[in-house]
């Protein structure tokens, strides 16, 4: 069965076109690595909550927009083994592919598919 990693995040709204950039340049990177694909959403109706949301969560402020994205894998054990070769990849360094956003507010995390229809 496949498995997701997910992945929300505050990305200063002048940054759509770099983040989008950034997106495409990785997002090639998770498919030469073993991703089947990869999806990327940047938010458009994203409401504030009082007690949890998406803008709470990454802590979005003023000037930032909510993304919303997921790799799909064909399972977890290709997933680790391509995070492994993806972190090892000099193209996945910093310096040569810098995130257009904080990544210290980005939450993320890996997931068995429970139901698909």
């Amino acid at each position: 069965m496949s498995y997701i990693d997910g992945f929300v995040a505050a990305v200063p709204t002048v940054n759509r076109e770099a983040y989008r950039k950034h997106a495409e340049n990785t997002a090639a990177l998770f498919k030469e690595h073993g991703a089947v694909g990869v999806v990327e959403c940047w938010g458009d109706d994203v409401p504030e909550g009082k007690l949890t949301s998406f803008p709470m969560a990454v802590k979005c402020q003023p000037g930032e927009t909510v993304v919303f994205s997921w790799i799909t894998w064909p399972s977890r054990a290709v997933r680790d083994d391509g995070w492994k070769k993806l972190m090892a990849d000099p193209r996945m360094q910093p310096g040569a592919n810098p995130m257009p956003f904080d990544g210290k507010r980005l939450i993320y995390g890996g997931f068995e598919v429970l139901l698909r229809v």
